[in-house]
């Protein structure tokens, strides 16, 4: 970026989740390229504190915020249910807004959102979907395109993370805000994912336990999907593995004629830095066994953060709306699903 980059100031409102933003953007060869944290805003005083201490930011409140002129962008990374509702409160300030997955519970209201939005010419992004398609999947459908691998049949994917956490009343605790926890917690990215590359869902199956959580909800649940292309899904995630890495995202995508791994296999196995994502490519060029193998820096689910900053001042980039409302369906049918034990169509 030229050096002359004029920074955008943005207040940070949740500050559970939104340490770990607050990290990224005191990156100064990252995000804080970008925006500088203005302020920081939570319900709970002592996190405010400590996260304003982080950040070199005071605090305030979100009607602060909304008042603040100097301040022309909100990152909000609070809870999802009825977030729609507050989005709307933050854009009539005349503020844009980056948030996170998972969006919103209701799939009409996330929808309406998008519009009222752009509507208003504000910019609203969030990580999953994100408004640029991220290389690893712009990789898969050129390696889809390239090789004629044809339909798909299958994936297996799955996630899982070493939580161990207790029940402290927030969102995470109530099964109807916070639905098969662990998919809804941090297999959704692979569910957004999903809907990418296979379309449009038909229907979907959940089970679900609970084996080491203090919390009321699920840590451990996979979900099938069958794809209204006849493609079969499953998605595992878990927040009770603990082998040594700090995260895991894996999928294995089967095609008539070839087969595309994604960061399968530990990292010390040779998958790759923490934060980089693998593809491995297994097919047939002229009647023989073929491969290939790429990696990137980023992978879907990254926060696009440059993205942001050149929608804030004037560029058309837009998060894929569609595909965000199929995928919050497909959520709103798992948890229909984790209740009744059975099989839910979309």
């Amino acid at each position: 970026m030229p050096m002359s980059i004029k920074k955008i100031p943005i207040g940070i409102v949740g500050l559970n989740y939104g340490r770990w933003i607050i990290e990224a953007l005191l990156d100064a060869k990252g995000a804080g390229q970008f925006f500088e944290i203005a302020a920081v805003c939570d319900l709970d005083p002592s996190r405010a504190q400590e996260m304003s201490k982080k950040a070199d930011a005071p605090i305030a409140t979100l009607d602060e915020l909304l008042a603040n002129p100097a301040i022309p962008a909100l990152g909000l990374f609070t809870g999802p249910a009825g977030r729609a509702q507050l989005i709307r409160k933050i854009m009539a300030a005349g503020k844009d807004i980056m948030t996170t997955k998972p969006f919103e519970l209701d799939a009409c209201e996330a929808t309406k959102v998008f519009e009222e939005a752009k509507a208003q010419g504000r910019v609203l992004h969030l990580n999953s979907p994100a408004p640029l398609l991220p290389p690893d999947l712009a990789q898969i459908q050129q390696w889809r395109d390239q090789y004629s691998l044809g339909r798909a049949i299958g994936c297996r994917a799955e996630t899982y993370s070493p939580y161990q956490e207790q029940a402290d009343g927030s969102w995470y605790d109530d099964p109807e805000r916070c639905p098969v926890a662990p998919v809804f917690r941090i297999g959704i990215y692979l569910i957004n994912d999903l809907v990418h590359l296979f379309g449009k869902p038909e229907a979907v199956q959940v089970l679900s336990s609970r084996i080491r959580t203090g919390r009321p909800t699920a840590d451990n649940a996979q979900v099938g999907i069958l794809f209204s292309n006849g493609t079969l899904a499953n998605v595992f995630a878990s927040l009770c593995i603990d082998d040594g890495q700090r995260w895991s995202d894996s999928m294995t995508l089967n095609f008539e004629h070839g087969t595309i791994y994604r960061n399968v296999g530990p990292l010390v196995f040779g998958g790759g830095p923490e934060g980089t994502t693998t593809l491995r490519l297994l097919t047939r060029r002229d009647n023989h066994p073929y491969s290939e193998q790429v990696r990137f820096e980023n992978r879907s689910g990254h926060y696009q953060w440059e993205a942001f900053y050149r929608a804030i001042h004037g560029e058309k980039l837009e998060p894929p709306v569609g595909e965000l409302a199929t995928a919050l369906r497909v959520i709103a049918a798992i948890a229909r699903a984790e209740k009744s034990g059975t099989r839910e169509d979309l």
